[in-house]
């Protein structure tokens, strides 16, 4: 999904909590939306377009229910990837770049990103078109906008739909995408389209959900926005030598001839080739599990979701779809899968001896993961920042509940 607003697998702004969570009443969206009828019209929507598609939206419970539903467990490596990245999505993947090359050779030609990665993210999003969301748009947008808890960042999106129906892109009836109002083929926010979604096969709309072309092309632009270098890859799987220092796997960017120098080869042991480019280095699943030195486009990537897990795949896909094989370094398939609860817990008992974590909220985040480095290092184990089992066994903390 594109803006990551969930924090989830596949949408660049993250939405903060505006203000109290309490879900509103029929009375009270009624209201709202007269509210909403009156910005739109004040930031440019038709007074015909707000008001016929105000008056049909609806307050879909389900979608507060999703907006509030946090994950109880974090979701491990392997799970994430193998859920994603299989043998069926890559085979359909390389059925869609042969059957489509002429128009992805199209895009690439026009925004510098290669075909492949249109497929991976094609395939993350939507998995290939088969499924774009079932929920109204404009009611979900609305329900949204109308909930306190996001208010400010949904109305944003609710009148930039408004625009999109207002320009003729498609009727609000056909207007179906995400609980969130993620759309199309690739799974734009509106004001992502608004600025990005491209008129690619002539024929005067700009149609995501109908127009492979017009999807393709706006991914592809969109991604050229942000950045996207057409001289590198996304990055590469990794050896990292015995007895490796895993404190620079901290988000440093060094020059790829450093890590070099360092001992890391690629996937078969072969010299990194002696190339102008700095790289960062990624250990998703500890020290047990594959390691990544990733380039500028996978910043490109995480533009596109804020996920290191979604930013590997979508590289690691594309690179299958290519005709690369599977990781030499599979992610281990027994790492915990830990709950908010499980997370607070490790980060007071990391707290409690001397290593902070900040105030524990049970989030894996940069001041946990250093923490955990910290205590690793004084234990006598592997510093991987990594909250694996002998970690948790280590500081007593539980698992599974």
């Amino acid at each position: 999904m594109i803006t990551s607003i969930l924090g989830s697998f596949g949408g660049t702004v993250h939405a903060q909590t505006e203000g109290p969570a309490e879900p509103i009443n029929q009375q009270e969206f009624v209201e709202c939306k007269v509210r909403l009828e009156q910005r739109a019209v004040e930031a440019g929507v038709s007074p015909g377009t707000a008001s016929e598609v105000m008056a049909q939206a609806e307050l879909l419970d389900r979608v507060i229910e999703l907006d509030r539903r946090q994950p109880e467990f974090t979701t491990t490596f392997a799970d994430y990837l193998n859920r994603r990245v299989n043998e069926a999505r890559v085979s359909k993947g390389r059925e869609m770049l042969a059957e489509h090359r002429e128009l992805l050779e199209r895009v690439t030609e026009e925004t510098g990103v290669p075909a492949p990665y249109l497929v991976a993210f094609w395939g993350l999003e939507t998995n290939f078109g088969s499924y774009f969301g079932k929920m109204s748009v404009p009611s979900a947008l609305t329900t949204l906008a109308c909930d306190p808890r996001r208010s400010n960042f949904f109305t944003q999106q609710l009148i930039a739909a408004l625009r999109i129906i207002d320009e003729g892109a498609i009727p609000a009836d056909q207007m179906e995408g995400s609980w969130a109002g993620a759309m199309g083929h690739v799974q734009f926010m509106p004001t992502v389209f608004l600025q990005h979604a491209v008129d690619a096969d002539g024929d005067g709309r700009r149609d995501l959900w109908n127009s492979l072309p017009d999807a393709m092309m706006s991914a592809g632009k969109f991604l050229q926005s942000m950045g996207w270098d057409g001289d590198y890859r996304w990055g590469r799987e990794v050896l990292l030598p015995d007895g490796f220092d895993y404190s620079l796997a901290d988000g440093r960017r060094l020059p790829l001839d450093q890590w070099r120098k360092l001992g890391i080869t690629d996937a078969f042991g072969k010299a990194l080739a002696r190339a102008d480019i700095k790289a960062k280095l990624v250990v998703p699943a500890g020290h047990r599990g594959p390691a990544f030195l990733v380039y500028d486009n996978f910043r490109v990537i995480m533009g596109w979701n804020r996920s290191e897990f979604y930013a590997i795949a979508v590289g690691h896909l594309a690179d299958r779809v290519a005709g690369a094989g599977k990781l030499q370094n599979p992610p281990p398939e027994d790492a915990p899968a830990l709950s908010r609860s499980n997370i607070m817990e490790l980060q007071q008992a990391l707290s409690d001896r001397g290593y902070d974590t900040g105030n524990p909220d049970g989030i894996l985040g940069p001041a946990t993961r250093s923490a955990i480095r910290k205590f690793q290092a004084a234990s006598g184990m592997v510093a991987d920042g990594y909250p694996g089992q002998a970690v948790l066994a280590r500081l007593n903390v539980s698992t599974g509940n």
